[in-house]
């Protein structure tokens, strides 16, 4: 336990350092893009194209999109079939005091299983998630110097990927809300499966000062998934629906970065009368800044509340007891240009998982 220890010192220190004398050199949101493997790091095996390959791909495309916005710096960990090692993606991104950092992976396994799933980093670890670490983790041994790098990092133990997790504590929230933009995308509006936001040790995140996420798109060890993931159309609908999250994304925590703003006047049903047991609402925004809840800053929306979370804030759009109701309010919210707006429920003024809320008012 000494080992990990001095390990976890050793990279706060070298966290604190990076953040003191890094200094941004451009106004613009800063976007820093990951394509996993590469290099003599294939990545997962498959009968389809190599998920070096696939995730280079899908990157450059994701960044070519992104480019085309004149606020918006793309910053490339790798743009060819090089090997680069973990410690320095993450030393890219906090040397450009990057606000945005996405790792592009693909997933496989043993069976015909599919769907995306996006990451974030977290101390909790299911026995299926401390496997996806240890398989993305076990590159390192591939690295000249790893132990060095690394020092006293095991990428089979639970006490290594537990103390990676220190360094990123204060980005949870804004790559928690990214993530679930990212698979509700992938689900709304591709309707691929999604398996959910996971939390999970990783080393190629373990070292960022921003919000931080590792997409896998799917599985190319499935015989449909694998050529989707392999053909131009699944490569370019990936990257498009992963652009459009980082957009929805800069839009709720931004205050500096305007996308397009819709004026549909919206109904004001802040005077709802609520059951005060259960009570659902629409979340359509979190971040970092605290915005008046004025319909100018939620494109029109009226009715906006907030809550103070931590050390940022989550903005909410309607209230109200009945479930069919908050559904509509759901879709107001689409309509303006909030595409991961999502449902939440409360009982007594406490946040709960929104099956169990719904499960109990249908009995």
């Amino acid at each position: 336990m000494q080992t990990n220890l001095k390990y976890l010192l050793v990279s706060f220190f070298l966290l604190i350092s990076l953040n003191i004398f890094s200094q941004k050199s451009t106004d613009k949101f800063v976007v820093v893009l990951d394509a996993g493997h590469g290099g003599k790091d294939p990545g997962r095996p498959t009968k389809y194209d190599l998920e070096k390959n696939v995730a280079l791909k899908v990157v450059l495309q994701l960044g070519k999109e992104l480019e085309k916005h004149k606020d918006i710096e793309v910053i490339y960990t790798r743009k060819t079939d090089v090997f680069v090692e973990l410690h320095e993606r993450a030393a890219i991104a906090n040397k450009a005091d990057a606000d945005l950092f996405i790792s592009i992976h693909c997933n496989a396994h043993n069976t015909q299983a599919y769907g995306t799933e996006t990451y974030i980093l977290s101390v909790e670890n299911t026995d299926r998630n401390f496997e996806v670490a240890k398989a993305e983790n076990e590159v390192v041994l591939l690295e000249d110097n790893y132990e060095i790098h690394y020092e006293g990092y095991d990428p089979n133990s639970p006490e290594s990927v537990i103390g990676l997790t220190l360094l990123q504590e204060d980005y949870t929230e804004q790559s928690i809300l990214l993530a679930r933009m990212i698979e509700d995308d992938f689900a709304g509006k591709l309707k691929r499966k999604s398996r959910g936001v996971k939390q999970q040790s990783l080393l190629v995140i373990r070292g960022t000062y921003m919000p931080s996420v590792l997409v896998e798109i799917g599985f190319l060890t499935n015989k449909h998934e694998g050529k989707y993931l392999s053909s131009k159309r699944g490569q370019q609908e990936m990257s498009k629906s992963i652009y459009n999250s980082v957009l929805g994304y800069i839009d709720a925590v931004s205050e500096n970065y305007d996308l397009e703003i819709l004026t549909d006047n919206a109904k004001d049903k802040s005077k709802n009368k609520v059951n005060t047991d259960y009570v659902f609402k629409v979340q359509i925004a979190a971040g970092a800044k605290k915005l008046e809840t004025k319909s100018y800053n939620f494109k029109g929306l009226r009715g906006v509340t907030s809550e103070s979370v931590g050390n940022g804030y989550k903005y909410f759009y309607g209230v109200t007891s009945n479930y069919n109701e908050v559904k509509k309010y759901r879709e107001e919210a689409l309509e303006k240009g909030y595409t991961t707006a999502f449902i939440v429920a409360y009982k007594n003024g406490e946040r709960i998982n929104i099956n169990d809320a719904l499960k109990t008012i249908s009995n």
